[in-house]
């Protein structure tokens, strides 16, 4: 079987916004995402105006790499994520990005509608 691989260095989709970017690689039927978010972003600032809604509706399945953001669940519950945290997040959030180190993760469920128009 042939070895199936991608680097970030070289995406296949980079989505810039204010205040951070995406990039997306296509490994086999996975799409994996390395999103960088610079000190003061925010998703209801610098997301929220490309998809749209009160929240972000995009569940994630990640890897921190780097850095640390507040997230807070549309039911009120806070999480600080930081450096080597590894989770579940379910759609329904606000996250900001605390400290002066970019947040930089790595995605393993999100990469197909993150920072995109939604219908």
């Amino acid at each position: 079987m042939a070895e199936i691989r991608q680097n970030f260095d070289n995406p296949d989709e980079t989505r810039p916004f204010e205040k951070g970017r995406v990039e997306v690689v296509q490994v086999g039927d996975l799409e994996v995402m390395r999103a960088t978010f610079e000190p003061g972003w925010t998703w209801s600032e610098c997301v929220k105006p490309i998809a749209g809604g009160d929240s972000c509706q995009v569940a994630h399945k990640w890897y921190v790499v780097s850095g640390r953001m507040k997230m807070k669940m549309d039911d009120g519950t806070e999480i600080l994520w930081r450096a080597g945290d590894v989770g579940v997040v379910p759609p329904g959030h606000d996250a900001w990005v605390e400290g002066d180190e970019p947040f930089v993760f790595i995605d393993f469920e999100g990469a197909n509608i993150f920072a995109k128009p939604q219908s």
